[in-house]
């Protein structure tokens, strides 16, 4: 007789799932969304445009389908990084800026346009943060977490500026800051490929 697991209603995975079962609940927004809110969290984001390499995720979120992210994110409260995470700190607004700090990048760049994005995010506690990002990554492979790195990149700031430009900037010119890094050593004809043959 085969032997089975004994359910544990606190598995991390199961509580994982509902965190990200939570946020695919919510109403999506546009990016950033409308009003500033405080908290901290997780969000996806989707896309609806033209580029012509994303158009089988565009079709998957066209009439309000909303069912391929293109990217998710998490950001977590100011200090979580120092051992503050589960404490009681004041969590100020991280996860609205995230957002905006991500509609500023797409505003940046030559060929997206803010408009073709939405969202939706979810304020969550502190601990919960980071499994209900991982678990949407697995469970999505968005494209602009697994096969195109850099859309979540900051300015690396001055005496940095050495280091590779990111895929996504490579296919998506325009951040005045990543225009000052060296040019990647794949060609921008190379990562739309690699792209291409990982979203069909």
């Amino acid at each position: 007789m085969k032997a089975e697991t004994p359910y544990n209603p606190l598995d991390k995975i199961r509580l994982g799932e509902s965190v990200a079962n939570a946020i695919l609940k919510r109403p999506v927004e546009p990016l950033p969304p409308s009003e500033v809110f405080p908290g901290a969290g997780i969000y996806v984001i989707y896309y609806m445009g033209n580029f012509p390499a994303y158009c089988d995720i565009a079709e998957k979120n066209k009439d309000n389908r909303f069912q391929q992210p293109i990217y998710v994110g998490k950001a977590i409260p100011s200090g979580g990084r120092k051992g503050g995470i589960g404490s009681e700190i004041p969590k100020g607004k991280p996860l609205y800026n995230r957002l905006k700090e991500h509609a500023d990048s797409i505003s940046e760049v030559k060929n997206l346009e803010l408009k073709d994005f939405c969202c939706r995010y979810l304020v969550v506690d502190d601990i919960w943060i980071p499994l209900g990002e991982s678990l949407l990554i697995s469970g999505f492979s968005p494209v602009w977490n697994i096969v195109i790195d850099g859309f979540g990149n900051h300015d690396p700031g001055g005496g940095r500026y050495q280091q590779q430009r990111s895929p996504w900037d490579m296919i998506h010119p325009g951040r005045a800051w990543a225009m000052k890094c060296q040019a990647n050593k794949k060609s921008e004809d190379e990562i739309l490929k690699m792209l291409q043959a990982a979203v069909k």
